[in-house]
């Protein structure tokens, strides 16, 4: 969606690493980690990927991506890196998102979720802004 409207698309991404799944929280608290070096998307991009997820393979990727482990890990662990994870739970919770992934452009939920869905509430979107 973003190479077909780079001018007028803009990604915003929320952890919400929900509770049942143990390996969620660090891993969303490694990827704001990962971001702190510039390699938010790598890191997220190869954590969907994994088969499986622990720690081990958290710490796998962060090798992976060259990361600075001694800065990864102090600020993985840091409290404004698990501050920035609770607000994205709080903001979560404040826009009723009850389960992930959800997809919300300029506030609304699309209900065809494909690529044609999404640029179709885009479209709408961009004409209330010209009239």
């Amino acid at each position: 969606m973003l190479e077909k409207n780079p001018e007028t698309v803009k990604i915003v991404f929320k952890n919400m690493p929900l509770k049942f799944h143990k390996s969620a929280d660090p891993a969303a608290r490694a990827a704001l980690a990962a971001k702190e070096q510039g390699k938010f998307w790598e890191f997220h991009d190869k954590l969907f990927a994994a088969d499986k997820l622990n720690m081990d393979i958290i710490k796998k990727i962060a090798v992976e991506l060259k990361l600075d482990m001694a800065q990864f890990e102090k600020d993985m662990n840091s409290p404004r890196i698990r501050a920035r994870l609770e607000k994205d739970l709080l903001d979560a919770q404040k826009a009723g998102v009850t389960g992930t992934p959800t997809v919300f452009i300029n506030g609304r939920t699309p209900k065809r979720r494909s690529l044609a869905g999404f640029q179709l509430i885009i479209n709408d979107e961009l004409t209330k802004l010209k009239n």
